[in-house]
């Protein structure tokens, strides 16, 4: 399952996530953890020191090994420097899978030791004054959108994403990317700002998402809530000592997390896992190819000098399976 957290800056939607990785983590499930937000804090939320998490290997900087690692012997791309973020696997394209070895992983992921178990942890790398003028920080998750566009995952692996703040990721696709959405706001007409765009976006989209309510203080916040974005609330979370001392970089064992907390990163996993039932491989490969043509026109055939469409394979579509040629 691919999950997403999203979020207004200072929502908390790192640290929520930080906890469903390590809520997955210690059910003993597979996990990919990909931060991918333009701050870099989910190493440190998982437990690594200020020097590991700055460590951790920049996926933007290993861009070109996963350009031809993903284009294998696809035959509709002629040189790995003519893919772009939303380049789609075809014929002949290496997919990604969760539990396998491969140099991309090699190169981009590092494993995390937690309390009940370990993951894999990825990262785009910090946005650096070196970029400004020169580079959009859409460039470096582009990096994340051309991995997520060839994985291949099953319903009982995650891929979980911190993505950057606000409404950023609407700049591409990665936003239809994700099996499930999981959208942290705050009781505050701030903090459902995000919340409405996302809606919209998600609306035209057949995007699946969830609001967990963050720093509830009681039932007036539920009920503010509740009034702004209806039956998409799912969970609610107030004050955690837990979480307190985690931020302080003295957390206590995992299992030590307040009941009421577990039973809301239960709740998002049983979510995200009734979410495998709605899975379209065909829309999403449909959306995929979308975006792609999009940019293609916009931006890609003249960055690269290529026609960009050609690299669409009609007859492929992504799945678990073993792609089955298709009619034309």
């Amino acid at each position: 399952m691919k999950i997403a957290f999203v979020g207004k800056g200072g929502s908390g939607k790192t640290t929520l996530s930080s906890l469903f990785i390590r809520h997955l983590a210690a059910a003993g499930a597979p996990v990919v953890a990909v931060d991918a937000d333009i701050n870099q804090h989910l190493g440190a939320a998982l437990g690594l020191s200020d020097e590991e998490a700055a460590a951790l290997p920049a996926m933007g900087a290993h861009l070109p090994l996963i350009k031809e690692y993903l284009r294998g012997s696809n035959p509709r791309i002629a040189s790995p420097d003519t893919m772009i973020k939303t380049t789609p696997p075809g014929e002949g394209s290496r997919l990604l899978r969760v539990r396998e070895e491969n140099p991309v992983y090699e190169a981009c992921a590092r494993s995390v030791a937690l309390d009940d178990g370990g993951i894999r942890l990825m990262a785009t790398g910090p946005f650096t004054e070196s970029d400004l003028g020169v580079a959009c920080y859409h460039s470096k998750v582009g990096a994340v959108e051309l991995c997520l566009n060839h994985l291949v995952d099953g319903a009982d692996e995650y891929v979980v994403v911190d993505m950057t703040a606000g409404s950023d990721s609407f700049a591409s696709g990665m936003f239809t990317r994700f099996d499930m959405t999981f959208l942290v706001a705050e009781p505050t007409r701030k903090g459902v700002s995000v919340y409405r765009q996302y809606k919209e976006y998600a609306r035209d989209f057949g995007v699946a998402l969830r609001v967990i309510g963050n720093k509830v203080q009681g039932a007036d916040d539920v009920e503010f809530l509740r009034a702004e974005v209806g039956d998409d609330l799912l969970v609610t979370v107030g004050h955690s000592d837990w979480v307190r001392a985690m931020e302080k970089g003295r957390p206590p064992r995992f299992e030590l997390l307040e009941a009421t907390n577990r039973m809301a990163l239960q709740a998002l996993q049983n979510t995200a896992d009734d979410s495998y039932a709605q899975r379209d491989w065909e829309r999403y490969t449909r959306q995929m190819v979308h975006f792609h043509l999009k940019n293609a026109e916009s931006w890609g055939n003249a960055k690269t000098g290529a026609d960009l469409a050609a690299q669409v394979d009609p007859g492929f579509v992504l799945g678990e399976q073993p792609a089955v040629p298709q009619p034309s």
